[in-house]
């Protein structure tokens, strides 16, 4: 029997379905394609964090249940019994952990919106759950909560996720729609907050408030995205059922020496918040202006932008001929038509980023800044 038959006939069906999550390689050129930082660690704490790295027992397994970081989370947003929090390997681990402790069958229904994060459909077919989505408004990306609120009467979701700020869109929810959405859902309502820093406000304090709701948050959108470390707060009833699912030692000895290490030096990261802040209102304003872009205002570390009628692909493919890297969204959703995402880079970045951009826009090989430098 060949491989593909054994496949066809062992392997479950929405799994051979399933179209594996890819990122483009980046090699040699500039990455605004996902979501990072765009600074290291700053020098200044290299050795402290060096020196914290050398106290780590890497011939010890970690502690299993990440007791001093959990702890350091909780006190961090000022949160108490009863509740919890839970560590995932990255909040990807933690979605489909969500995805497998209410998986029973294909009448398991996850809702959620479209456009959206990417992972929150895959990961739930990948346990044979049934996705359904729910349209965002075409002009303006906002929910539509009746919308919503209809298929929750009819699906009776077992999940609902919720991104806010949402990727790739970059806005957050109306005030208000949290609260309507958790009263109405049978099941649990999970609350994506990666980039809640961009947005200057954070929602896990509302857990206590509304027994059906989990926050999510993760450190990979501060600068410490090669830790994969995700965190999700909620009722320690919810977080324990969890615990069934989720694989023993999965937070690693150097990721949780190195969240604490961040949560000691918050400040440094803070500041780089801020730094991203700033760079993003320039290059919105300095994208807005090119002919035919259209920018969405941003709630995050990054910006959607619509490309003229018909060009966005053949500008993705410019950009990386010219060395810059974003994500052509393009095919992705029909919402998505000729849009690009683009993360807040470092100021030289952002400069080859647009010069490459108007280049391509108005036809030229290279940008002008490029020939300027040639000899």
């Amino acid at each position: 029997m060949s491989i593909g038959a054994r496949i066809a006939r062992f392997a479950a069906p929405w799994v051979r379905e399933l179209e594996p999550y890819r990122t483009e390689p980046g090699d040699g050129l500039v990455r605004l394609d996902a979501m990072e930082i765009p600074w290291p660690l700053p020098d200044a704490l290299r050795a402290a964090w060096l020196a914290v790295v050398a106290e780590v027992e890497l011939n010890r397994y970690p502690d299993p249940q990440a007791r001093e970081l959990r702890a350091r989370l909780l006190a961090r947003h000022g949160l108490a019994a009863p509740t919890d929090v839970l560590l995932g390997n990255g909040s990807d681990e933690i979605i489909r952990m969500l995805c497998l402790a209410f998986a029973r069958g294909p009448d398991a229904t996850v809702l959620t919106v479209e456009p959206s994060f990417a992972l929150f459909g895959s990961a739930a077919q990948a346990v044979g759950m049934r996705t359904v989505g729910v349209p965002l408004a075409a002009a303006d990306f906002a929910l539509d909560v009746p919308g919503m609120l209809s298929a929750i009467e009819r699906e009776q979701p077992a999940l609902v996720f919720l991104a806010s700020p949402n990727n790739p869109t970059a806005n957050r929810l109306d005030e208000g729609t949290l609260e309507a959405l958790c009263t109405a859902a049978p099941g649990l309502v999970v609350l994506d907050e990666a980039y809640y820093r961009f947005a200057g406000a954070t929602r896990v304090g509302e857990v206590a408030a509304h027994e059906n709701l989990v926050v999510m948050h993760t450190l990979s959108k501060v600068g410490l995205a090669g830790l994969r470390v995700g965190a999700l707060y909620g009722a320690a009833e919810w977080l324990a059922l969890l615990e069934r699912v989720r694989m023993p030692y999965n937070i690693n000895a150097l990721s949780q020496a190195g969240a604490l290490f961040a949560l000691t030096h918050e400040a440094v990261f803070e500041r780089q918040v801020e730094a991203v802040l700033a760079e993003r209102g320039r290059l919105a304003a300095r994208l807005a202006a090119l002919p035919g872009m259209r920018v969405w205002p941003s709630a995050t570390n990054f910006l959607l932008a619509r490309a003229p009628a018909g060009r966005g692909r053949a500008l993705c493919a410019a950009l990386r001929r010219a060395g810059v890297l974003v994500r052509n969204l393009d095919g992705s959703h029909p919402l998505l038509a000729d849009c690009l995402r683009v993360s807040v880079g470092t100021p030289r970045d952002n400069r080859q980023f647009l010069d490459a951009l108007a280049a391509a826009l108005d036809g030229r090989t290279e940008p002008a800044s490029t020939r300027q430098r040639a000899p």
